[in-house]
């Protein structure tokens, strides 16, 4: 599966986006998905994941409460919502595709990765 992450961008603190990563190739509604941002000189950490059915979502703790996964599995599409932005916040979002695991907060499940989204939240 390709996966092709957008919506990123400059906004400040207090604002909102809404990322999207779109998918094709193999079939997206089998996949759990998940969101992972990288900060400079930080490692890859989860945000959020949700179940290939989007029954089931999972939320780091420092976004749980501002942000929002969702799928739309007609279109082919994970979404995350990012309310209530700050600082720390600022990073390159990547969005991920599973086969293996129902949902999973574990970057090393994820299979598929797309290229990534600049997200920079000015205070």
């Amino acid at each position: 599966v390709q996966l092709q992450a957008s919506g990123g961008g400059l906004v400040q603190a207090g604002d909102s986006l809404r990322l999207s990563c779109a998918a094709s190739g193999r079939t997206f509604s089998r996949a759990a998905m998940g969101w992972f941002r990288q900060a400079p000189g930080k490692e890859r950490e989860f945000v959020a994941a949700i179940s290939w059915s989007g029954g089931s979502t999972d939320y780091a703790d420092s976004v749980e409460g501002r942000f929002t996964i969702s799928r739309d599995n007609a279109k082919n599409t994970a979404y995350l919502q990012m309310n209530s932005l700050t600082p720390e916040d600022t990073a390159v979002y990547y969005c991920a595709a599973s086969f293996r695991v129902p949902l999973s907060t574990d970057v090393l499940e994820y299979g598929y990765w797309g290229q990534g989204t600049q997200v920079t939240v000015s205070s």
